[in-house]
């Protein structure tokens, strides 16, 4: 139904309502069955008890689960009770950070409105917003925010905010007339009030056409159905190497399995020596770890007025190539500023640093207070304004150049206001100073006011408008609009000693032209900086926005979004283009205006074919499914809509463009740390599958027992690699292209590293193993204690190696702090397992002597130190 297209009577007859009476309480009662509660439909909340086993569906748990069941089949509890205890660990650090977040994010909802003032049997009375229903004749007064689709039957000034609805940064005017055409835009239907708006100014009385999800903004929350959420890029890299690990354990196994049989050894060891190997094969702690670090990466998030909705969006964000911005309430502060001054002596610039002066514009500025529909509270101590964002700038213009509201108003009685309608386009206020003196004050749009005006004040006096000084006030107008500067027009006329003023159009007339301000949505003082480092880091930022062209386009280049080369487009260009055209213009264009909620979602999917890691910030209802649709939805905390809140996996508590500078910084140290950690975890477990594997092809003991291996997997590995985590980040951390989506984990030559350490781990193992059982036959558990310990040490030296792409000599082996500890920690718990008695039978040990421990270390060095020395000498050569 175009509801701005009927009229009064039409809409009592299709409402079925009288305007004056409104609806019968049995009336309402029956349209509340029929259509529900006003209110959007909230996404079920998952129970508790499903979100703790949500925890569980990844690949390497689940292959964990399994070890466990085949340890415990083979009579090996204590390793099947230890992976059970890592298991419920994750679960539990998953579990408790997502409940944690969800209850920030309960905290952050605003309500709607709680109440409405509706006629009901004839009588004005407040119910629930929630229990208002269609045909309810409503009263709508300035600040309310609106709860419903309301039909405007009649309106005193008013004026509505509706960027959270079309992404406009100026309040509507809006007028009770009926609108001809059929396909008008939400934005100009002038007569409707729409659900999550905000009245700024004036009353109105109206009839509700839409409640709930009927709404226009339940007609966007649908569009989030649509939507479907894919996975992070670091989702589909562990996915991806649960599954390489998987197929890497099941042929070990199986290989592990036929040599023996072949060899002539029993049926039951080899199952158990093929269970080792697979024990060896996965790191039983990398689900652990890789949930831990991304925690603590969330809690310094919040620390930088972040919340983290789920693990994996920082790290999402850390490889985002493009940022989609709005620019209302983003980019801008959504509140209008007052950035030129015009008067005949031309315009001035306001500076960021200074206001106006007084001198030369103090007429201009104290008649625009003056002729204002702002609620002020002045005293001699505070001067307390409220009011739509237009009227609010042109007091705080008038305040920067020193005019005390105070003194102005003890100055000035405003005797008769005349307000602003959308019809006349100004508004006009009768006002006398303190010798009795009366004016009248007009303000409005330039070219309606040069209409009403016959002299312009040059140097104090009144001269003739002639057509050339028209002339020059329309090109300081066009200047003005160039620079995508709303203008407002001030002018004025003295009254005669006793002349009275009954009717607006006596008052508006022979007036004389004084200046003009003009005023813009400033963009935020930090957002320029911060494009500018995602711009060296990589990512592209494209400005996506409900606003004017012009608009949009003096704000991106003011910010140094938009290049020379850059191109802005509209909603209609982009809909009307071809598929072709728009992945052309994809390559171009920095700026999207006059967009609607369904080209943002299109732009979004679009960007996100062509291969990039899409992230969207917003704060409007029309946000929302772009956020959801994207890698990385981006919402505003303090401005931001329920329903963008809801859509978006990053939240901004301070609405701080410059957050998601800090987190795209996190995300791709995080990203970082964790390839550190897996490359220290993966090549420490090659070493153990190496020495398990060429023993057993060689005919020989097994040099490490299951829990050995377990014991090595959890602390030697995890402790220290939890400390790589932590590590601090790479200096060319934010002057690298960010990495694609679909590079693999073992990019960058991570995968021969891997393999190379851990080849040389494992044959250093083997041959300490080898030389032990050479020395002492007899004596299998020190051999398997010195493999035991050189597997340690030489695993606790290459770690910091991880820490650098190149050597250890790169980077100051000690300036992680709490990888030196991890490690001295390592270094004890390994003492205590080979010298403790109680220890000893539980993990096959026994105490080595100084020669051995000279053994054991000296082997322990040398995958570390001999690749560092190779790397130098190739270095050293090229030079």
């Amino acid at each position: 139904m175009n509801w701005h297209q009927q009229s009064q009577e039409e809409l009592e007859k299709i409402l079925n309502v009288t305007a004056s009476t409104g609806l019968t309480k049995s009336q309402a009662k029956k349209r509340m069955k029929q259509h529900g509660l006003n209110q959007l439909e909230e996404k079920k909340k998952i129970p508790s008890w499903l979100l703790f086993l949500r925890q569980f569906q990844d690949m390497m748990i689940l292959l964990l689960i399994g070890a466990t069941l085949v340890s415990a089949a083979l009579g090996e509890y204590i390793d099947a009770l230890t992976i059970v205890f890592i298991v419920l660990l994750n679960g539990i650090l998953g579990f408790i950070q997502e409940n944690k977040a969800e209850k920030s994010l309960d905290a952050l909802k605003e309500l709607a409105s709680p109440t409405m003032k509706v006629k009901r049997d004839g009588h004005w009375i407040t119910i629930p917003s929630v229990e208002a229903v269609p045909g309810d004749i409503v009263k709508l007064y300035g600040g309310d925010k609106v709860s419903a689709d309301i039909r405007l039957l009649s309106v005193n000034s008013v004026s509505a905010e509706e960027s959270a609805l079309t992404g406009e940064s100026y309040p509507v005017q809006k007028s009770n007339d009926r609108l001809k055409d059929t396909n008008v835009p939400i934005g100009e239907r002038v007569n409707m009030a729409f659900a999550g708006t905000l009245v700024t100014k004036g009353d109105a009385v109206g009839v509700i056409v839409a409640t709930g999800m009927k709404t226009e903004m339940g007609k966007i929350a649908h569009l989030l159905s649509d939507s479907v959420k894919s996975e992070t890029p670091l989702q589909k890299r562990l996915a991806h190497l649960g599954t390489i690990l998987i197929t890497g354990a099941l042929i070990l196994t199986a290989l592990v399995v036929i040599i023996g049989i072949m060899q002539g050894q029993p049926f039951y060891k080899m199952i158990l020596s093929g269970v080792s190997l697979a024990v060896a094969a996965i790191p039983e702690g990398l689900p652990a770890i890789v949930t831990v670090v991304l925690a603590l990466g969330v809690q310094r998030m919040i620390k930088r007025q972040a919340i983290v909705r789920h693990l994996p969006a920082v790290e999402t964000l850390g490889c985002a190539s493009v940022i989609c911005s709005d620019k209302t309430g983003t980019l801008t502060q959504n509140k209008m500023k007052v950035t030129a001054l015009w008067n005949p002596s031309g315009i001035t610039f306001r500076s960021s640093k200074k206001g106006f002066s007084k001198s030369s514009y103090e007429n201009l500025l104290s008649f625009s207070v003056l002729c204002n529909q702002a609620a002020m509270d002045t005293t001699e101590e505070n001067e307390n304004v409220q009011g739509d964002s237009t009227e609010l700038a042109l007091i705080e213009a008038a305040q920067s150049a020193g005019i005390s509201l105070n003194r102005l108003f003890s100055s000035y009685r405003v005797e008769k206001v005349f307000p602003f309608d959308s019809e006349r386009k100004r508004m006009t206020v009768i006002v006398r100073d303190k010798m009795g003196k009366a004016f009248v004050v007009t303000k409005g749009a330039p070219d309606v006011l040069l209409d009403l005006t016959t002299t312009i004040m040059e140097r104090g006096r009144a001269e003739k408008l002639s057509a050339i000084k028209k002339e020059n006030i329309y090109r300081a107008i066009e200047d003005m609009a160039s620079r995508a500067l709303r203008t407002i027009a001030v002018a004025y006329r003295p009254l005669d000693k006793g002349e009275t003023i009954k009717d607006v159009t006596k008052a508006e007339k022979n007036l004389s032209f004084i200046g003009m301000e003009g005023m813009i949505d400033p963009p935020r003082p930090e957002v320029k900086e911060a494009i500018q480092e995602c711009r060296s880091a990589g990512i592209k930022t494209i400005m996506i926005t409900g606003d004017h062209k012009l608009t949009a386009a003096a704000i991106a280049k003011d910010i140094g979004l938009l290049p020379e080369y850059g191109k802005v487009v509209t909603g209609r260009e982009w809909e009307q283009a071809s598929l072709q055209d728009k992945r052309r213009l994809l390559q171009r264009v920095y700026v999207f205006a006059r967009v609607s909620p369904e080209d943002k979602l299109n732009i979004v999917r679009e960007l996100r074919n062509a291969g990039h890691v899409v992230a969207m910030t917003g704060d409007g209802v029309n946000d929302a499914p772009a956020l959801k649709a994207a890698d990385i939805g981006i919402a505003m905390g303090k401005t931001g809509t329920d329903v963008a809140k809801e859509a978006a996996a990053l939240i901004l508590r301070d609405d701080n463009f410059s957050t998601i500078r800090s987190a795209i910084k996190e995300g791709r140290n995080i990203y970082d740390n964790i390839r550190k950690f897996i490359r220290y975890m993966l090549a420490s477990n090659v070493g153990e599958i190496l020495v398990m594997l060429f023993a057993v092809m060689l005919g020989m003991p097994l040099p490490l027992v299951p829990i050995q291996i377990l014991w090595i997997n959890l602390i030697t590995d995890g402790l220290p690699a939890m400390a790589l985590g932590l590590d601090q980040p790479e200096e060319d951390g934010m002057k690298r292209p960010p990495r694609s989506a679909s590079e693999s984990i073992f990019a960058n030559g991570m995968g021969w590293k891997i393999i190379s350490r851990g080849f040389l781990i494992g044959l250093v193992t083997l041959i300490g193993f080898m030389t032990s059982l050479h020395e002492q036959p007899n004596d299998l558990i020190r051999a398997q204690t010195i493999a035991f310990s050189i597997l340690v040490m030489a695993q606790l030296i290459h770690v910091f190696d991880c820490r650098t792409s190149q050597t250890i000599f790169d980077r100051p082996p000690f300036e992680n702090k709490y990888l030196t500890g991890s490690v001295l920690s390592s270094i004890l718990l390994l003492v205590l397992v080979i010298y403790t008695p109680i220890f000893q039978p539980i993990f096959h040990t026994v105490a080595l002597s100084v020669s051995e421990w000279i053994l054991v270390l000296t082997l322990a060095a040398i995958p570390t130190f001999a690749l560092a020395g190779q790397y130098l000498f190739k270095t050293e050569k090229k030079e």
